[in-house]
């Protein structure tokens, strides 16, 4: 079996992560964020779930850097679930994360379209972004590794530059209801369901770190570097997002964040080039979590097949660049096929099912790991496993329906096929 080779070290495994979580996210998640929590009347109850997505995902975090200093191969989940749990959880995991993953890569080239095409031609340019990222991809994970430095600098100096012109236009909005209390007169018990639903769709913003852990068996000394590298791309991530949710709600208050699908653009509207800088951001955010993204399902893909859980040619690293080539190549199609055919914009919450579930699994496995490969509490990985479950729940319950019949689908896909193969041996 061909290896990949292990060119990362912890700067560039925490470019991958912090390109991966301060993307797109930013700059679209906290709109349908806002509007779940619109019930609770108050911009706290955002900053809340913000807080506990933060938290959620840094038991999941933990969790994943424990299971990746012990497995440090290509797959994440997917490898540590068949590891420590069995191969069904461990398919699981690796289904939900492709599938799950897949979409945000259309989502993600559709938000880059958006802000940097002409009208008409969002499609065409979301394609030939895909392709052009998969090509890099393909030279070689250095190159991905050096390309998404330099869009994290761009994308935290828009955000800079941004939050100075926010609060510089002296909005001074209340963080209270700015009746938000009169769009919904909700009771607790919906304005509790409100927070918990904006947590899992923050929660999307802050997956990337799973990046790092699919991508373990090309970094350099991994039971010292992937700890390190994830935590601090998630605190990265953490302070960016809390700096972006004050400013909101600083700016535009609760209703304000809700009504729109792009607050930081409104939030600067005032300033026509401070407008061209958010746009200039959210274009390079996007193309920076969908390179991660193809880099990550791309490791995922290469461990699935190499255990006959996807197609076996599917597996093979490049001679030269060392990468799952076929397997990239593979994505790239079924991604360019998905932006020219379906609108995925409202891809959060059904990426969000896949992605708490991943999680989920990889918390019962971290949960099984003693001796010297445990690197943190228990508790913090039977609160991530329950919290994962909560949010998911909560979520749309479209998104969660969504999820439920591709997960069903995924599982039935395995089943029939290891029939399959039984009967074979047996004739």
């Amino acid at each position: 079996m061909t290896q990949l080779a292990r060119r990362l070290g912890t700067k560039d495994a925490v470019a991958i992560g912090l390109g991966s979580m301060v993307g797109a996210g930013v700059f679209a998640a906290f709109g349908p964020a806002a509007v779940a929590v619109l019930p609770a009347g108050t911009g706290w109850a955002l900053l809340g779930a913000l807080a506990l997505a933060a938290l959620v995902a840094y038991a999941n975090a933990t969790s994943s850097a424990q299971l990746a200093a012990q497995y440090p191969v290509a797959g994440g989940t997917y490898v540590y679930g068949r590891e420590r749990l069995g191969d069904w959880w461990g398919y699981l995991a690796g289904w939900g994360f492709v599938v799950g993953k897949t979409a945000s890569c259309a989502a993600m080239a559709l938000t880059f379209a958006a802000y940097a095409a002409p009208p008409g031609w969002e499609r065409p340019v979301a394609a030939g972004a895909v392709v052009a990222l998969a090509a890099v991809n393909y030279r070689g994970v250095t190159r991905t590794a050096r390309l998404t430095r330099w869009i994290v600098a761009l994308v935290l100096l828009s955000l800079a530059t941004w939050t100075a012109v926010a609060w510089s236009d002296g909005h001074g909005a209340s963080f209270g209801a700015d009746g938000a209390a009169t769009v919904s007169d909700g009771t607790g018990w919906s304005a509790a369901y409100g927070v918990l639903q904006a947590a899992g769709l923050l929660f999307f913003a802050f997956a990337g770190y799973a990046r790092i852990a699919t991508m373990g068996e090309e970094v350099r000394d991994p039971r010292r570097t992937i700890p390190r590298a994830i935590l601090l791309a998630l605190a990265g991530a953490v302070v960016v997002y809390a700096v972006v949710a004050v400013t909101l709600l600083g700016t535009l208050g609760l209703d304000g964040v809700a009504g729109t699908t792009a607050p930081l653009a409104v939030a600067v509207e005032d300033s026509a080039w401070a407008g061209t800088v958010v746009r200039v951001g959210a274009a390079a955010a996007s193309l920076g979590a969908l390179l991660a993204l193809v880099a990550g399902i791309g490791r995922t893909s290469l461990a699935m097949a190499r255990e006959g859980d996807l197609p076996r040619w599917s597996s093979a690293v490049h001679p030269r660049f060392r990468v799952p080539h076929r397997a990239e190549v593979a994505l790239a199609v079924v991604v360019v096929v998905l932006v020219l055919a379906v609108d995925l914009r409202g891809a959060i919450g059904f990426s969000s099912v896949g992605v708490l579930l991943y999680y989920a699994v990889a918390n019962a496995a971290a949960f099984t790991q003693t001796g010297t490969d445990r690197l943190y509490p228990r508790a913090l990985q039977v609160f991530g496993l329950v919290a994962c479950l909560v949010l998911v729940v909560t979520l749309p319950v479209a998104a969660v329906l969504a999820g439920a019949c591709v997960f069903a689908a995924g599982l039935l896909v395995r089943w029939a096929r290891l029939r399959r193969r039984a009967g074979q041996r047996r004739g």
